[in-house]
């Protein structure tokens, strides 16, 4: 596309969103404004990138007031059942909750299918709950290159719970840990080997670990599950927060033991405000959000030097001809890089 033509689709696009009328809509909690805010700071174009820049800005004076929750699971484990399941009970307890599930894209296509509304139905009727599903889109860790940002709309439009779906275990529970105030690991019973089903640095930063589906003939093995992870949770010290991660099962199919895993999220709460852990964290947090922003921009720059759109395939070649070394090849580009 011709740079210039590229150019005025962008700016006739910016004109069509107002900042300071996005801004007044998004506090006022007019979830069509939040969600034209959220797709602002998920485009890849500039002239959005910018816009969506200057609302998160505008909007973080009203943000920080929710409880920031992340929320995965092992494949089949009920995640989206759970919570619809929990979401209706917090929603019954008077929270607005705001959810961010996050939906791996294709490594193939790039596409994504965004299913989680369609999953949710009884929770994206209410009029209390907000359901935002977005493409990971390659991000590393799992999650949207627009979380942070979404979380700060959502908190700026009052809503006080936020849950962060994650694709599944992996990096994605690191990635997520960075940015919520605690983390819910959802596990299943009878598959395995409990305690060998997950790897040690998940189990480290759960700050709960509920075993779902326990229903039925179920429940049984659920009970003895939880037992395995009460213990060998207690061979690990506790968090910086002096929060003791716990155990609980629940099913959300029949909504039951909902009641038990809001007391753990609120007993935590009101431990982590009290000793101060919570605003030490949220600093955390934004420390973690100014090095994944510098990083991006440099990414950016980086490819946008025309000297490294000049040679980069020419390196490239070299490398995949075994020509060059991948190593070589980097430092070569970086070299490139710095001195332009």
């Amino acid at each position: 596309m011709n740079q210039s033509f590229k150019q005025k689709v962008q700016t006739r696009k910016a004109q069509r969103h107002n900042v300071d009328e996005l801004y007044t809509a998004i506090v006022a909690g007019d979830r069509i404004a939040l969600s034209t805010a959220i797709t602002l700071a998920e485009s890849t174009l500039e002239a959005d990138k910018a816009l969506a820049n200057q609302l998160v800005q505008r909007c973080i004076p009203h943000s920080g007031n929710s409880q920031r929750i992340g929320i995965s699971g092992v494949p089949g484990v009920g995640k989206s059942t759970f919570i619809e399941s929990f979401g209706l009970y917090c929603i019954a307890q008077g929270k607005k909750l705001a959810v961010l599930a996050i939906d791996p894209s294709s490594t193939q296509q790039h596409g994504s299918i965004l299913g989680d509304k369609t999953r949710m139905n009884v929770l994206s009727n209410s009029a209390n709950a907000f359901i935002r599903p977005s493409p990971s889109s390659g991000a590393l860790g799992g999650v949207a290159q627009a979380t942070r940002e979404a979380l700060i709309l959502c908190e700026a439009a009052g809503f006080d719970l936020i849950f962060i779906e994650t694709v599944g275990v992996g990096q994605s529970e690191i990635a997520v840990h960075s940015m919520v105030d605690f983390f819910l690991l959802l596990m299943l019973a009878g598959a395995g080997d409990e305690l060998q089903g997950i790897k040690r640095g998940i189990i480290e930063i759960a700050d709960a670990i509920i075993i779902n589906k326990a229903d039925g003939e179920n429940q049984r093995p659920a009970e003895v599950a939880a037992r395995q992870y009460a213990s060998a949770l207690h061979l690990f010290p506790p968090k910086d927060s002096n929060w003791f991660a716990a155990t609980a099962i629940c099913s959300a199919l029949n909504n039951w033991n909902m009641d038990k895993v809001w007391d753990i999220l609120d007993k935590h709460h009101r431990l982590t405000v009290a000793n101060g852990h919570h605003a030490e964290n949220r600093k955390t947090q934004n420390g973690y959000w100014l090095k994944e922003a510098l990083q991006q921009q440099l990414f950016g720059a980086f490819y946008a030097n025309p000297a490294i759109h000049q040679h980069f395939h020419v390196i490239q070649d070299a490398v995949l001809t075994n020509k060059m070394s991948p190593y070589q090849g980097a430092q070569e580009l970086m070299h490139l890089f710095l001195r332009n």
